[in-house]
C-alpha cells in the first residue's frame, strides 16, 4: 500500500456504514476508557500487573497504557480517528492475550487464578478471554469499516465535501441566472429585475 493510499485509508476513512456502529464504537471505547481510568486508581491493575506479567520498564509502560486507552477510548466513542486509533487498540489486545492467556492455559500465570474451575487449560483460556475477543473484534471491525454516519469523522467530512463545492473566493452559493445576467449571456434573466424588464432582458 503506497503513503498516499495509507494516509487516505486512515484518515478519510468511509462514513457509509450502519448508523448502529455507533454501538460498536462506545462499546468498544467505553471498556476502554474505565480499564485505562483503573490503572491509575489501583497499582495491581496497572503497574503491579505489569510487574508480575514481566513486562519491561512496567512504571512506564503501565501509565502509557493507562494514557492510550483513556484518549484512545474518548476517540473511539466520539468516532475521531477512528482507524487510526484502531489499530494500536488491536496490537494492544495481541500483546495481552499473548502475555496472560498462554501461561493461563499451562497453569503457570503469575496472576490470581480464576476463582471457580476451569482454572487452566483451554476452557478456561476461552471462559477468560472473553473480553478481550469482544475488544479486538470491534477494533477490527472498525478498522474495515469505519466509524458510520454518526462520528465526528463522518462530521469533518461533509464539512470538507461543502467546502470543495465551493466556488474559489465565494462563500455563498452562486445564483446561476445572475451570473449569466451580470456577463449579458444571452437569454439572461435577471431575477432581481421588475417582470417587463425581465422579458427585455431575455429578449
Amino acid at each position: 500500500m503506497k503513503l498516499k493510499e495509507m494516509t487516505r485509508f486512515f484518515l478519510h476513512p468511509p462514513t457509509s456504514g450502519p448508523k448502529a456502529t455507533l454501538a460498536i464504537r462506545l462499546m468498544a471505547g467505553g471498556v476502554f476508557f474505565w480499564e485505562g481510568l483503573l490503572k491509575f486508581a489501583y497499582a495491581n491493575q496497572g503497574v503491579g500487573r505489569f510487574t508480575k506479567l514481566g513486562m519491561p520498564v512496567p512504571h512506564v509502560l503501565a501509565p502509557a497504557i493507562a494514557v492510550l486507552e483513556i484518549g484512545g477510548g474518548l476517540l473511539l466513542m466520539s468516532g475521531l480517528g477512528t482507524r487510526l486509533i484502531s489499530l494500536p487498540f488491536i496490537v494492544e489486545m495481541i500483546v495481552a492475550m499473548l502475555s496472560t492467556k498462554i501461561s493461563l492455559f499451562l497453569g503457570t500465570s503469575p496472576l490470581p487464578k480464576p476463582p471457580s474451575p476451569p482454572q487452566s487449560g483451554l476452557w478456561a483460556v476461552l471462559h477468560e478471554i472473553r473480553s478481550d475477543y469482544a475488544q479486538i473484534m470491534s477494533c477490527i471491525f472498525l478498522l474495515a469499516a469505519g466509524p458510520g454516519p454518526w462520528s465526528v469523522d463522518a462530521w469533518l467530512q461533509r464539512r470538507r465535501q461543502a467546502h470543495a463545492a465551493r466556488p474559489v473566493g465565494s462563500h455563498a452559493p452562486v445564483d446561476v441566472d445572475s451570473a449569466a445576467y451580470l456577463i449579458g449571456g444571452k437569454g439572461a434573466v435577471d431575477p432581481a429585475a421588475p417582470e417587463p424588464m425581465r422579458r427585455r432582458t431575455s429578449g
